[in-house]
């Protein structure tokens, strides 16, 4: 009786519902990262509209923290700020700027929670900043942390 009177009152059954989070805590089974890559268009937005968007991201990630989703996640400081090391005839060289030259920098990151990779695509075609040129690669992660190739 008490469940049906939470629905009563909280509404429908919906993904911020403590019995459906708990129900997602104890069938999802992989970790995926979203790893966010944004365009050279980024650097040409008005500083009003890199808000809009940085605003949007906030609610998207929010929901994926409450629907118990997210696992963690970070923005990164611009691409001018990377570093890169290498190693060349056994010495580590460093260098400053990230690792390729490309049209795209990384941008952050966000570590899901999902039964399938169709579950993860689907969030991050939900991703606000893919109207401005962003692109989402979705990966799995290793499980345990641990690489190995057999």
């Amino acid at each position: 009786m008490r469940q049906a009177n939470e629905r009563k009152k909280n509404g429908p059954l919906s993904i911020y519902s403590p019995l459906v989070r708990l129900f997602s805590e104890l069938t999802l089974s992989m970790q995926y990262i979203l790893l966010i890559h944004l365009s050279e268009n980024w650097s040409t937005l008005s500083k009003e509209e890199k808000n809009r968007v940085h605003t949007d991201c906030s609610v998207w990630h929010e929901a994926l923290v409450k629907s118990g989703r997210s696992r963690t996640a970070a923005g990164l400081q611009d691409s001018s700020t990377a570093m890169t090391v290498r190693e060349r005839n056994g010495q580590a060289v460093i260098t400053d700027g990230p690792f390729a030259e490309t049209k795209e920098v990384l941008g952050g990151f966000e570590i899901v929670e999902c039964q399938n990779a169709d579950e993860a695509l689907a969030i991050a075609k939900e991703f606000p900043a893919l109207r401005v040129g962003a692109a989402v690669e979705v990966r799995p992660l290793i499980e345990g942390g641990t690489c190995h190739e057999e």
